[in-house]
């Protein structure tokens, strides 16, 4: 039997700063739930809206790949590997930090938040060169389908990491259903929920709720209305 966790939306921690509000779906800052730490090598999902012309001035990061997902407005970043760019909603950018990164990170835009998905997650190798990737998804190939956005490997669908997990983002119509195939032995699957309400195996998630599953080889998500979600497959 698959066991599992569900992190409900409610009941994540949560810094409201003004300029950024962040909610933390495990231990983060001055937020820390011991029940909470991480799920397998997922050590952070943060959700944050940042204010108009606002952002997170220089700071380092080592050993961890930090993947940064739009979901609204833009993110303009800056690193010490000499990276300059804007990503946009519909964009993923991926940060091996490696040996030791430092960057900011702004919303550009004076009239619109930013919304914003960053996840930590521990890497398979230690002390690895930092390096930088960008790409802007084909969000048609997430119509019903669970379309890849990071993998291990370089020549696969989306951008990679240093590290056996794998993303997809769906755009399920109300009522339709698929499963998932688990991609590595052992691995579980960590949903979360976008936009809508879903079903995974049976359990119903609303927008923000999400859902941990381990020692099982497949999931099931149906959609109860228009929904939008992320499923990362990561090793426990």
């Amino acid at each position: 039997m698959p066991t599992l966790v569900i992190h409900r939306g409610n009941t994540r921690g949560n810094a409201n700063h003004g300029w950024l509000n962040a909610y933390h779906s495990f231990s983060f800052a001055s937020w820390h739930n011991p029940e909470r730490v991480q799920f397998g090598v997922l050590r952070v999902l943060n959700d944050d809206t940042i204010a108009a012309g606002m952002g997170f001035g220089t700071h380092p990061h080592d050993n961890m790949e930090i993947i940064t997902i739009p979901l609204e407005g833009d993110l303009a970043h800056k690193d010490s590997m000499g990276n300059a760019a804007t990503i946009k909603t519909g964009d993923v950018q991926v940060m091996s930090a490696g040996t030791g990164i430092q960057h900011s990170e702004f919303n550009p835009n004076q009239d619109q938040q930013t919304k914003l998905f960053q996840i930590w997650l521990f890497p398979k190798t230690r002390n690895v060169a930092p390096r930088y990737q960008q790409i802007t998804l084909d969000k048609s190939l997430q119509k019903n389908n669970f379309a890849q956005i990071l993998s291990p490997n370089a020549d696969d669908a989306g951008v990679w990491i240093h590290q056996d997990a794998w993303f997809y983002l769906s755009d399920f119509d109300a009522d339709f259903s698929k499963k998932l195939l688990l991609k590595k032995e052992g691995n579980g699957f960590y949903i979360m929920t976008i936009e809508g309400e879903i079903e995974v195996n049976g359990e119903k998630l609303e927008k923000r709720d999400a859902i941990g599953i381990w020692e099982t080889h497949e999931i099931e998500i149906k959609a109860n209305s228009t929904a939008k979600f992320l499923v990362m497959e990561v090793p426990m």
